[in-house]
């Protein structure tokens, strides 16, 4: 995907072979997470992306996107996350 597809402060979901994936576009950079929150499975795309701080739209839990650990309750498990890497101005994730 073109990364000026994605504004710097948004995220967008993808399908990438068969797995939902959100990505992430923060000043600090470009991040892939599971699009599904750990906790209640819900659609983190759904959800507000703050800084590095993604938060699902279910019941709040929220997540570091460079790493994918808990910020927040009530999730306990991270997000599974995804090498990104940009090159010629397209996002590659690495499934």
């Amino acid at each position: 995907m073109p990364l000026s597809d994605i504004p710097q402060g948004s995220m967008r979901p993808v399908t990438i072979g068969g797995r939902e994936i959100v990505i992430c576009h923060t000043r600090e950079g470009v991040y892939a997470l599971d699009n599904i929150c750990t906790h209640a499975h819900a659609r983190m795309c759904e959800g507000r992306l703050r800084a590095t701080r993604l938060v699902c739209p279910l019941h709040g839990a929220s997540f570091d996107i460079r790493d994918g650990k808990v910020l927040g309750p009530p999730a306990i498990l991270p997000l599974p996350i995804f090498q990104v890497r940009i090159v010629d101005g397209t996002i590659e994730v690495a499934v």
